[in-house]
């Protein structure tokens, strides 16, 4: 019998453990639980590493407090047990590392707008924390058939979630393509979260010229703040410059 490997992520211990005790008990099943994203990562990458991976990660919307209903600032990454992974940077992250893994969300409430991101950030359903046994059943088993499982109820809000997230990243896409060569790379920079003396070193430039530029990006964007570019950036799928090595050398033609 081929079994199903799953993974529950709860910081609420009696409710995993409650959860992962009932999973167990189908002769398919084979569950193991994580009270954070650190915790979780850790599992995921040890059960790698031991050629034992994971099918379905069950993860809790609420995991680290309150989920941010747009892309998260938080990287999801191994760390500390007390460093702090909500539950839609795990998503984004374990999606990013470990995109065999399928992953369902467990909500408390119907939220069209955190679903709607979830599915974005790589999550193949959405279901409520109450939900019968056999219903969560039905959703591991269907997102391990690529299928994507919501709630009837929220299915109307979703839709008209994503519709409004596919315009607003149009339009962002428009915004960046305004940019100049440069000024492009300056932006991925602030995503990369560097600062303006780190951006002016990073491409061999002036701080006075990277200011320039920075003002330049921020007028074209039509935004007042770093932290409204980033925001754009992102929804338009602009990553952040690779901090590993050289973007550029001295004397590019893009200045």
């Amino acid at each position: 019998m081929q079994r199903i490997r799953v993974l529950v992520v709860d910081d609420h211990r009696i409710f995993a453990e409650s959860l992962a005790a009932a999973l167990a008990a189908e002769p398919d099943v084979e569950v193991s639980a994580a009270g954070s994203g650190p915790a979780a990562l850790r599992c995921l990458e040890r059960a790698a590493a031991e050629g034992r991976r994971f099918d379905v990660l069950l993860v809790d919307a609420d995991l680290g407090g309150t989920a941010p209903s747009g892309p998260s600032a938080v990287p999801a990454r191994t760390g500390d047990e007390d460093g702090v992974v909500d539950g839609m940077s795990l998503v984004t992250g374990v999606r990013s590392a470990h995109p065999r893994v399928r992953i369902v969300v467990l909500a408390e409430k119907d939220d069209p707008r955190r679903a709607a991101f979830a599915l974005q950030a790589g999550a193949g359903g959405w279901v409520a924390k109450d939900c019968s046994l056999s219903r969560l059943l039905t959703v591991i088993r269907g997102v391990l058939r690529d299928e994507t499982h919501l709630p009837p109820a929220l299915l109307t809000g979703v839709l008209r979630e994503l519709t409004a997230a596919r315009k607003h990243r149009t339009e962002s896409e428009r915004l960046v393509e305004s940019l100049t060569p440069r000024e492009r790379e300056v932006l991925r920079c602030m995503v990369a979260g560097l600062g303006r003396k780190a951006v002016a070193e990073r491409l061999y430039l002036s701080p006075h010229t990277v200011r320039t530029h920075m003002q330049n990006v921020l007028g074209k964007l039509g935004v007042h703040s770093t932290l409204a570019a980033v925001a754009l950036a992102r929804r338009a799928g602009v990553g952040p410059a690779d901090l590993t090595g050289d973007v550029v050398e001295r004397g590019s033609q893009l200045a």
